[in-house]
């Protein structure tokens, strides 16, 4: 999964589905957002829509 920047992502559930997130968040060990993310990508795996995940932070200027 990406470690570089992140963004906000806010949005309105009902209140069941939002628990049905807790309860599988826990399941997995994960945080409700890393548990969304593995949904998505899980969605777009299954229904073949590319993902351009970068696993390394970009390099700042003059870094070698």
């Amino acid at each position: 999964m990406a470690t570089g920047k992140t963004t906000t992502l806010t949005f309105r559930i009902e209140p069941e589905l939002k628990e049905a997130l807790r309860t599988a968040a826990e399941r997995e060990h994960r945080s409700i957002a890393n548990m969304v993310a593995v949904l998505i990508m899980d969605y777009c795996e299954r229904n073949e829509i590319p993902l351009a995940l970068d696993a390394t932070p970009p390099r700042k200027r003059g870094a070698k």
